[in-house]
């Protein structure tokens, strides 16, 4: 979990970043921000800057796609930040220059660049000194009333910052550095030429904990339900919904996920277990993230994920029927007569 309700930052540096594939430039300021004597500016900016970060549970690592983690830009300017081997505002340089160089789509929209040093970053129970990077792309226009003589005036400013929308921010965390440190990342754009920011700028992958190994089990086996087992079973709506909600439960129910029980408390049948596990080999392969036979089940993993199970029948638009277990008490039919399907119910008492 984040916490950053304690943190505070002592450095920042501000640089403009335009699209190096449109000919634009990038701008370097020459000192970082005077915040000294500032008793209002840093509390807005920490707002603007953090509290994106407070419902972001994934946690992820910086990386290079041939295995140097040295390769990587930003772990390699970063790392000498941490290390006191280059000061903080050649650092921020550093880092606004290479974001410059990834901006090659034509639709990447100019913006500010904004580099603070962080203290008090707290990650899963531990204090830790971090650094935070953050891009403001979008402007709006903001309506200024104030009294005047004896009524009020109207003034606008345009081009201005909503502080409660960030467009894109990475926080890294001063650990694990061999690892590629502990990165959390928030990108409000979910165009296709947002993906460089996380692709192109920061080159990240996800940490394998148990959030993820929980969160990603599920998300594989939803997906499993819904796209393969067709193949092999014929399958009604209904079963598919069982099927996911036994899934489900299990995680739900259980503090520690074991590979063989699931197989046969929830799939429980070994032709589809083997038709699972390749499904879920072929995940593993294709996002370098691979599963482990037991791991400790994460709860917020469990809710963030029992949004998108879809346990409800729709019934042309005239009946939904939600489906909570007990797949033994509904029945499909066909009414010849009526030329239409149906659903027999089966209950003890009605509410």
């Amino acid at each position: 979990m984040f916490f950053h309700q304690d943190a505070t930052f002592d450095q920042l540096s501000i640089h403009r970043v335009g699209n190096k594939s449109q000919e634009e430039f990038y701008i370097l300021s020459e000192q970082p921000v005077p915040l000294e004597n500032d008793d209002v500016l840093p509390p807005l900016l920490m707002q603007y800057f953090m509290s994106p970060f407070a419902k972001v549970n994934e946690v992820y690592r910086l990386f290079h796609p041939n295995g140097e983690l040295a390769l990587n830009e930003i772990y390699h300017f970063t790392k000498q930040f941490f290390k006191e081997q280059l000061a903080f505002h050649e650092y921020s340089q550093q880092i606004a220059k290479h974001l410059y160089e990834v901006c090659m789509h034509p639709k990447i929209k100019p913006g500010e660049v904004y580099v603070v040093s962080l203290n008090n970053v707290q990650i899963e129970g531990e204090n830790y000194d971090a650094v935070g990077i953050f891009k403001s792309e979008n402007k709006e226009t903001y309506l200024k009333v104030y009294p005047n003589q004896g009524g009020f005036q109207l003034d606008y400013e345009e081009e201005a910052i909503n502080i409660n929308k960030l467009d894109k921010g990475v926080i890294i965390v001063n650990v694990e550095e061999e690892e590629g440190y502990k990165v959390l990342v928030v990108d409000q754009t979910n165009k296709t030429e947002a993906v460089y920011w996380k692709d192109d700028f920061l080159k990240i992958k996800i940490r394998n904990d148990d959030f993820n190994q929980t969160g990603n089990y599920l998300k594989v086996y939803k997906n499993f339900v819904n796209e393969k087992l067709d193949d092999m079973f014929e399958l009604e709506k209904a079963d598919k919904i069982d099927l996911l909600n036994k899934s489900l439960n299990y995680f739900k129910e259980k503090e520690t996920f074991d590979q063989e029980e699931f197989e046969e408390e929830v799939i429980g049948n070994p032709i589809a277990a083997t038709m699972f596990n390749d499904f879920r080999s072929g995940f593993e392969d294709e996002f370098d993230s691979p599963f482990q036979s037991s791991f400790d089940i994460a709860d917020k993993a469990v809710k963030k994920m029992e949004a998108s199970y879809k346990t409800v029948l729709k019934l042309d638009k005239n009946f939904h029927v939600y489906l909570h277990g007990k797949r033994e008490y509904i029945e499909k039919g066909f009414d010849e007569e009526k030329g239409m399907n149906y659903y027999k119910l089966y209950f003890e008492n009605e509410s």
